[in-house]
């Protein structure tokens, strides 16, 4: 995907007036690209139009005027976006309760290693890549970046409606599987498709 630039964003003042809607508009956009994996993980699919929101939002929020810093921010959230022939997801760990935070923060060590978080589409899995600095031998984040590759066989298999394409989570006491509907593959379509 064509990486976000200054002149994508809308200017400050602009963004406060139709704010309201342009939020409305990512929030049924980010419906179509969220999948659950059980009750404890979410991957929302990225794209231009996710992340140019978390920018405007991060500049409203934290009043970023000044170009560098804009730049910085567009440099943050550009790496997030998937590269031709890719899926790029956040996968958030859902934790709400503060008394049993660290036990599944806990049990939830190494997910970002190895072969845990898949996709399968036709018969073919691929597993997510996960971006590093997110965790350590003690200790990982509730909030990850996952990209995933999938074959051409695979993305023929997520085009047809007849086919089964599903996420799944394989890790030491947490597992799920959730098909994926085809509102959400024909937003994977989208992304396969655009050439950077």
């Amino acid at each position: 995907m064509k990486a976000l630039t200054p002149q994508d964003l809308i200017p400050h003042d602009e963004y406060e007036r139709q704010r309201e809607t342009y939020r409305q508009a990512i929030i049924e956009l980010k419906r179509r690209r969220r999948i659950g994996l059980g009750e404890k993980i979410t991957l929302v699919f990225e794209n231009q139009e996710t992340l140019r929101f978390q920018i405007q939002e991060m500049i409203r929020v934290e009043r970023i005027f000044d170009p560098q810093k804009v730049q910085e921010e567009l440099d943050v959230y550009n790496a997030l976006l998937p590269a031709s022939g890719e899926l790029s997801a956040t996968l958030l760990i859902e934790l709400t309760d503060p008394d049993t935070m660290k036990q599944w923060l806990d049990l939830f060590m190494g997910l970002d290693h190895g072969q845990k978080v898949g996709l399968r589409a036709g018969g073919d899995v691929v597993y997510g890549e996960f971006e590093g600095g997110h965790s350590h031998e003690t200790k990982i984040s509730a909030v990850h970046f996952v990209r995933f590759r999938p074959t051409s066989a695979m993305v023929r298999a997520i085009g047809d409606q007849a086919a089964r394409v599903a996420l799944m989570v394989r890790h030491a006491g947490y597992e799920a599987e959730t098909e994926v509907p085809w509102v959400t593959r024909q937003e994977w379509l989208e992304d396969l498709s655009t050439v950077e």
